[in-house]
């Protein structure tokens, strides 16, 4: 684990950052912040890039929690069969489907509490749809943020909350908004497990991670 960064080697890496992509996005499609939160919930030990194949034809037909229901598990699992773990997913959407009519008037709820509450969404699920839909600077930590924020010193921690803390204390303000998406896209693609594709990175030079490729 590397030390946390200082303040002001914090602002030129999300200077860099941000220079590169202003405005990052999250790579999966949505129309609403329903089917944001199913498909965030599905993409867990899967691609994006499946998710979207799977999700293209589902939220056609079922792009509200009253839809997914008239769809029914059957029908839902027609739809997602292609990523892993479908069955299991299948149910947790329907329940959170029937939560979301019986509880929330078919909204989704802005409250990371009320998220997490929803059978399938955890920390990270609730935290990306606060972020990319509610505009709220929350901080989805997943194993790529895990991963640069502790090679790098941008937000190391012990575990995923401890790394979701260190951004929330450490970056500054005016970069919290998308923070997270420019660390997933970093570690996505360039800051990788194996072998790191160092000569491309932004921020090498301010990086002290000691296995640095060429």
């Amino acid at each position: 684990m590397a030390r946390q960064m200082d303040y002001h080697t914090l602002r030129e890496v999300f200077s860099r950052f941000r220079a590169a992509e202003a405005e990052p996005k999250g790579e999966l499609n949505h129309v609403n912040a329903y089917t944001l939160v199913v498909a965030v919930a599905l993409s867990a030990q899967a691609t994006d890039a499946g998710v979207n194949k799977a999700t293209a034809g589902l939220f056609a037909v079922a792009d509200t929690p009253e839809k997914m229901l008239a769809l029914g598990e059957e029908g839902l699992i027609d739809h997602i069969k292609t990523i892993g773990l479908f069955r299991n997913k299948a149910k947790n959407v329907i329940k959170l489907s029937r939560i979301l009519v019986d509880q929330y008037g078919g909204e989704v709820p802005c409250s990371r509490a009320a998220l997490e509450s929803l059978p399938g969404v955890g920390r990270k699920t609730a935290n990306v749809v606060l972020n990319m839909w509610w505009h709220y600077p929350a901080q989805a930590v997943d194993t790529h943020i895990f991963r640069v924020g502790n090679r790098t010193g941008i937000c190391p921690g012990k575990d995923v909350v401890a790394v979701e803390r260190a951004i929330e204390d450490n970056v500054p303000v005016d970069f919290q908004q998308h923070a997270h998406h420019w660390l997933i896209l970093h570690g996505r693609y360039i800051c990788v497990a194996r072998k790191p594709k160092c000569k491309a990175c932004l921020i090498k030079d301010l990086c002290p991670f000691e296995e640095k490729t060429a």
